[in-house]
């Protein structure tokens, strides 16, 4: 499948891949400042943003579309970056074809199984009334009997698009994520280890990234190092400047 991306800067390449309902406009503040030092690539993953939308939505799809994306861009020695879901894409990538890549950087996300909760997110989508609503604040009320928060309404809201000649319709493929959805919760699905430097950053007080994990990690991530922000799951949004701090210092190590 061949993704839409963006494209900034110079030097080394370095993609970054977002999370579940999001796209590659969550990571302009950063690539902005990644850019001064790297060639950065966002992309938006199938059935997302701007990218094709297909029926096949699980980690081996995803994991092939970066794979075709570097080869087709020729890019040598990338770095990825992952957050959550875009995290999973990128430690099984990794797993997957360790050759194609330098380093990885994972973003509150681990190598394991999760539960999902975002089934409450996919009815409160399904309950807005795409074909009859005229504005975006029209489409906040009953999303909000599902999704309390303000903050990740106005997240997911930013999934609507406007048709030219008039009314919504999704950038997501929404029934696609409704029908995939728990294979998004889905353990790593390649075997093996990635044994180039790794840096796992974690909020602080997000649920995503465990204690306990810590235990699993280096075995499949024997370079991996832990960094944790006082954020929840967004940490990138949350703590921009210190991420991107991180990030960097961590880079030139």
């Amino acid at each position: 499948m061949k993704l839409f991306y963006k494209e900034s800067g110079q030097g080394q390449p370095l993609i970054i891949l977002h999370g579940i309902f999001g796209s590659s406009d969550n990571w302009t503040p950063q690539a902005k400042v990644f850019s001064n030092d790297y060639r950065v690539f966002l992309l938006d993953q199938r059935n997302h943003g701007q990218s094709p939308h297909s029926d096949d939505f699980d980690y081996p799809s995803m994991v092939s579309d970066l794979a075709e994306f570097i080869t087709d861009h020729k890019l040598e020695n990338p770095i990825v970056i992952g957050h959550s879901m875009g995290g999973k894409v990128a430690m099984n990538f990794a797993v997957a074809h360790p050759d194609k890549l330098e380093k990885l950087i994972i973003v509150d996300i681990a190598p394991r199984p999760y539960n999902l909760e975002h089934y409450v997110i996919i009815d409160g989508l399904k309950a807005i009334p795409i074909d009859s609503i005229t504005s975006r604040n029209q489409a906040e009320e009953p999303l909000s009997k599902f999704v309390p928060e303000q903050d990740v309404r106005l997240f997911l809201l930013k999934n609507l698009q406007r048709k030219p000649e008039g009314g919504f319709t999704w950038k997501i493929n929404l029934s696609a994520i409704d029908k995939n959805l728990s294979k998004i919760g889905w353990d790593l699905q390649f075997e093996g280890k990635f044994e180039k430097p790794t840096l796992f950053i974690r909020g602080g007080k997000s649920k995503y990234v465990r204690d306990e994990d810590m235990a699993r990690i280096p075995t499949i991530f024997p370079l991996a190092t832990l960094e944790t922000l006082d954020t929840g799951h967004w940490v990138q949004a949350e703590k921009p400047q210190e991420f991107v701090e991180l990030v960097m210092n961590w880079l030139k190590l």
